[in-house]
């Protein structure tokens, strides 16, 4: 396919969800995951592969192509909602998103002015999450793979500034970026279940040896920002809320490797909680225990 042509289907999509009606682009959303659900049987193996390693459990066949199907949809709703999110009205995103634990770790951390880093797994709609804090005067920044053409993942950051969260490519200079914005009191958002440079540290994650980014360790560590972990959920019904865990100590022990293998290995554990309270909601396409 043509870059502009890949680029303008990109966003007349965008347009065409951002202005239909919420319930209507969600049975659509529905619609779409079933459909790939279906058809995509290599993605479906996948899928029950890492649920069956999350649950951690023997699953019978109907709960697990339950749970399957049920992936499906939300990744779906996922993708619709990030597209509806710039055309829905601040008083929305406030009054249907709410910090239902931790909220007065974020508030303290905040508050105390030295940068706070939120490490995420791809659960529910965590750009919810973001849109909800720039609503409440606690602006985010995250980083994002540099997708190709450029004016694609201009069009997709600029969507993003719409909604209150900045975001800085995922190239070599995304570390200087991400140290300013801590350094100067604010709020870090690191997508990290994913290894996507394949550089990450080697820890253990629902009783596989996996390797995570180290990034949000590293980062806390050289700025003394606050670090904890946060997952955003769908749910209930149009609503949607998250849940902030304690903030790791970011003490430094020993050398900087041996820290960020500790708290990465923390955060993992993190990790771990927040997604088995909604293992459909994670949105993990690719095999992540092979």
């Amino acid at each position: 396919m043509h870059p502009r042509v890949r680029v303008a289907l990109f966003k007349a999509a965008g347009a065409i969800l951002e202005t239909l009606p919420e319930g209507v682009d969600r049975a659509l959303a529905r619609v779409g995951g079933r459909l790939y659900w279906r058809l995509s049987g290599e993605k479906r193996r996948i899928v029950e592969a890492n649920l069956r390693v999350v649950l951690g459990e023997p699953l019978e066949p109907a709960r697990l192509e339950r749970l399957v199907a049920a992936s499906f949809d939300s990744y779906a709703q996922f993708w619709a909602e990030s597209a509806k999110l710039p055309g829905l009205k601040p008083a929305s995103v406030s009054s249907r998103f709410v910090i239902s634990e931790g909220f007065e770790y974020l508030s303290a951390a905040a508050a105390a002015k030295k940068g706070v880093v939120i490490a995420l797994p791809h659960l529910g709609s965590w750009e919810w999450g973001g849109a909800y804090l720039a609503r409440i005067g606690l602006p985010m920044l995250a980083v994002a793979e540099v997708l190709e053409p450029p004016e694609l993942f201009e069009w997709f950051a600029a969507k993003r500034a719409q909604i209150g969260i900045d975001v800085a490519a995922l190239d070599e200079r995304a570390g200087a970026t991400l140290l300013g914005r801590l350094r100067s009191g604010g709020i870090v958002g690191l997508l990290c279940d994913r290894d996507l440079q394949g550089n990450g540290v080697e820890v253990e994650f629902f009783g596989r040896r996996v390797t995570l980014p180290g990034g949000p360790a590293t980062l806390a560590l050289r700025t003394g920002a606050a670090l904890m972990v946060a997952g955003c959920y769908a749910g209930p019904g149009l609503d949607h809320h998250a849940v902030v865990r304690a903030p790791l100590d970011c003490e430094r022990t020993g050398s900087l490797r041996a820290d960020v293998t500790r708290l990465t290995q923390e955060i993992a554990r993190e990790l771990e909680i927040l997604i088995r309270r909604a293992p459909e909601q994670w949105h993990v396409l690719e095999e992540r225990f092979a």
